[in-house]
């Protein structure tokens, strides 16, 4: 009888990071699945581009994709020894990995990602907008109007800017995952700009699969709650650090492998008629 991998719970130890975080510094290591995916060529020869694809949720899916038989292109910001240990996953498992490094909040570097994939490719089958950037604050006070807009042309205006320049390359069939979280429902007043930005991005995608399904082309999201990933030690206190994931009926946080099986669900062909959904992964915390 299989029985539930033993996957870490809280209390972690004291470990803060400065951003954009690395997940080498991590304790306990995030799971990315090396040891667990295994394939069966759902994804056999796509092209997926992934944004945020050096660490956390992004690097486990850039696993999943390439064992799952598809080649992909990370985009990241300038965490290039990360982005490098994705890109030798990838070409483990036999599939091209292209690094793409960058700050996606510029409208002009996501069209470029864009342009350089498909020069790479050929075409794109599969977008992953999971790229973000978060910061804890007690008061809205403390949130410069510099940091307010840095927070959505991250999270959400580059999620514009790369599918407007991805769709002219798609075709039917293709899949866009957007990657939101259980901040678009239940808000955390202390991540008062990110999850403004995650409900956005909920609504992003409702409206976009509506307007793409004429083109074949599918549209979705998925809402995380606590992931472990370099993202957390880097942007909150480190007693909530500690604590992280104890909030959930888990009383864990998800590991990124944990969450890689429903994108690529969400990706293969076998989710042909899902459009216009938000798939939740959060420790058996409902969302609204």
């Amino acid at each position: 009888m299989l029985q539930e991998h033993p996957y870490p719970k809280p209390p972690f130890p004291h470990q803060p990071q400065s951003l954009p975080g690395s997940s080498d510094k991590m304790d306990p290591q995030p799971d990315y699945g090396e040891e667990t995916y295994e394939g069966s060529n759902r994804l056999l020869d796509k092209k997926a581009i992934i944004t945020g694809g050096d660490s956390g949720i992004g690097r486990a899916v850039a696993l999943a994709f390439a064992r799952e038989g598809a080649d992909v292109a990370v985009s990241y910001l300038n965490e290039h020894q990360d982005a490098k240990e994705t890109q030798r996953l990838v070409e483990a498992a036999g599939r091209q990995c292209l690094l793409l490094p960058g700050d996606i909040s510029k409208a002009a570097h996501c069209r470029e990602l864009v342009k350089k994939t498909v020069e790479a490719f050929g075409r794109i089958d599969i977008l992953v907008n999971n790229a973000a950037h978060q910061m804890t604050f007690e008061s809205i006070e403390e949130i410069s109007d510099e940091e307010w807009d840095k927070t959505f042309a991250t999270n959400i205006s580059s999620m514009f800017y790369i599918t407007k320049a991805a769709v002219p390359h798609m075709t039917s069939g293709s899949s866009i995952i957007n990657t939101a979280s259980v901040n678009a429902d239940t808000p955390s007043p202390q991540l008062l700009a990110y999850a403004t930005t995650k409900g956005a991005i909920q609504n992003f995608t409702a409206g976009l699969a509506q307007l793409l399904a004429e083109k074949g082309i599918r549209a979705n999201t998925v809402a995380p709650g606590p992931v472990w990933t370099p993202l957390i030690p880097a942007t909150m206190p480190s007693e909530k650090v500690q604590h992280f994931g104890e909030q959930v009926p888990m009383k864990r946080p998800a590991q990124p492998c944990e969450l890689a099986p429903v994108y690529v669900m969400l990706a293969s062909t076998e989710s042909s008629y899902v459009s216009g959904a938000t798939v939740a992964v959060t420790g058996g915390k409902p969302i609204l």
